[in-house]
């Protein structure tokens, strides 16, 4: 016996049959349709902005604007001692939630308490990585993935995130460019970072960290 349709079905079926359209999925070939016209976009006009003659001195500079701090080291294994200063400077407990793909860095060595799931609401600092970021903005674009949990980014006070150079494109639309090329497919959600959260919702006034961490901080590795 066929389940009961429920309100999601009905909705799209009801907007279907407005269409013309049968059913409340689409068909195989609306859906080959879709994708063909997605592959075959043409790219908008950007603007007529000179590259930076200097494309990480440019990202940095973006992120000194957002409050967004930065350090870079010599390699991927110098990335617990970095961290450890960065905690140690802000006088900030040396425990963290970290990304899987970290794991194979030496953090006890370094002082730091490191554990390798998603964060909950009472850890203080995330580590992750990303994508890639963006010069013209100082904007990191983290995905979503099951290995790469976006709540260390965002429900944590202290937001580390670690950064390949060879991951630095000169804008959004780059970044979205490289994503196609790599990834096919867009995965269920983007989401970008520029510097700590912040609002000025009440009264115009700037508070920060109101719906993320109140600190950014970038290790650039090569």
């Amino acid at each position: 016996m066929a389940s009961p349709m429920g309100s999601r079905e009905k909705i799209l079926g009801r907007i279907r049959a407005a269409q013309g359209r049968a059913g409340a999925e689409p068909t195989p070939a609306e859906l080959a349709q879709v994708r063909d016209q997605i592959a075959s976009r043409e790219r908008g006009p950007l603007p007529s902005i000179a590259a930076p003659a200097d494309p990480i001195a440019h990202f940095k500079a973006e992120c000194a604007r957002l409050g967004t701090t930065f350090a870079d080291v010599d390699s991927m294994d110098a990335v617990p001692g970095e961290v450890k200063r960065y905690l140690d400077s802000g006088a900030l407990e040396a425990a963290i939630v970290a990304w899987p793909a970290f794991a194979g860095l030496d953090w006890a060595g370094a002082g730091i308490a490191c554990e390798f799931r998603p964060a909950h609401g009472d850890d203080r600092t995330g580590l992750t990585g990303c994508f890639c970021a963006i010069v013209e903005t100082g904007t990191l674009l983290l995905l979503s993935a099951p290995e790469e949990p976006k709540v260390n980014a965002l429900l944590p006070e202290t937001h580390v995130a670690v950064l390949r150079r060879e991951r630095l494109v000169s804008t959004m639309e780059a970044a979205f460019a490289l994503l196609r090329t790599e990834r096919g497919e867009l995965p269920r959600a983007t989401y970008f970072v520029s510097g700590p959260s912040r609002t000025a919702d009440i009264e115009q006034t700037i508070v920060i960290g109101a719906h993320g961490p109140y600190r950014v901080h970038v290790v650039l590795v090569p």
